[in-house]
């Protein structure tokens, strides 16, 4: 059931994906606010308190509808599946920013593409040269694949395993926009939050993207060159200040033979890469501190959106081959 669950769901996102700004992300932003507002006091205490409510009751009402409807029936319970997974899965979510990027990068039209990936990024990326630019869209591309496709199917995988439904689905996407949320709200509205608060939700996203980010990276690997991916996956990952997204992005750039990371012109934009004290030597471009590979070009935008539309491919088939074995056995 869990492999025509996700199939439909990503069925469904194609053929009628959720505006941007829909009801359900209005409805989440309203809960994580509210969950603030109302339980935290500001106290070290409070953080676990205002996270577990946040993240974990979501998934535990989902957990208790799901198993209420499967005891009535099966068919209700995959219609859940496919629901939920429909509202928390899926390249729609992220991908009309990328493909408009990618349109005004092939009409010349930097401008706008700065301007498109200062809206969805929230920095500043106004005078990044277009090389830099590339980069941008292809980094964060590939951790919205992950943290959209990826990580939610790995966690629905498991807690549908376990008999809970979508429950994990929805913990992985609570996790990981909270923690978002959180940071956008100290660092862009300029208002004030609970340091403890925003450190647990961010170390508490990385123990639960622990094992989804390097399965992604295994599939990219995979559906690549992976022996390069693999190499850059050992020798690259730490140039990245999280080692979830370094894993990820060192694995895709070996992937498909890019160079990725690097520094920004400082204060241009938030980078999330390391100051490269350490890590890889300048390669021959004389490019310290990225990855091995080519210099990101506008082509390599659909060589990343093949390598990504591969993995999720491989992941697809396995858990086909796992159903099937299950109702062979």
């Amino acid at each position: 059931m869990n492999f025509f669950a996700v199939l439909l769901a990503l069925l469904c996102e194609q053929l009628k994906p959720l505006r941007h700004g829909n009801r359900v992300h209005q409805s989440v932003i309203a809960w994580v606010r509210w969950t603030g507002r109302n339980f935290d006091a500001g106290d070290e205490h409070h953080a676990l308190v205002v996270w577990s409510i946040t993240v974990l009751v979501p998934g535990l009402v989902v957990a208790l509808v799901f198993l209420a409807l499967r005891h009535f029936s099966l068919l209700l319970a995959l219609g859940m599946d496919v629901l939920v997974l429909y509202m928390t899965l899926g390249f729609r979510q992220f991908s009309h920013y990328f493909t408009d990027i990618r349109d005004a990068l092939e009409r010349g039209d930097d401008a706008t593409a700065r301007q498109l990936l200062a809206e969805w990024r929230h920095l500043d990326a106004s005078e990044l040269p277009r090389t830099e630019l590339i980069r941008h869209v292809i980094e964060h591309s590939l951790l919205a694949a992950h943290r959209h496709v990826f990580g939610v199917f790995f966690w629905f995988i498991v807690c549908s395993t376990l008999g809970l439904g979508p429950a994990g689905a929805v913990v992985y996407r609570m996790a990981e926009f909270a923690g978002r949320y959180w940071a956008f709200k100290s660092r862009t509205l300029d208002a004030p939050t609970n340091t403890r608060l925003l450190a647990l939700s961010r170390q508490a996203f990385t123990w639960i993207d622990h094992l989804p980010a390097r399965l992604t990276a295994t599939g990219f690997a995979i559906v690549g060159n992976f022996e390069e991916a693999v190499n850059g996956w050992r020798r690259d990952a730490s140039l990245w200040l999280h080692p979830n997204e370094g894993i990820i992005l060192a694995s895709a750039a070996g992937a498909v033979g890019l160079q990725l990371g690097g520094a920004a012109a400082p204060g241009i934009t938030p980078d999330r890469s390391k100051t490269f004290d350490a890590g890889s030597e300048p390669d021959a471009t004389g490019a310290a501190g990225s990855t091995a590979g080519a210099l990101p070009q506008l082509g390599h935008l659909q060589s990343v959106v093949g390598l990504v539309w591969r993995s999720v491919v491989l992941w697809m088939l396995l858990l086909a081959l796992l159903t099937l074995a299950n109702l062979v056995g």
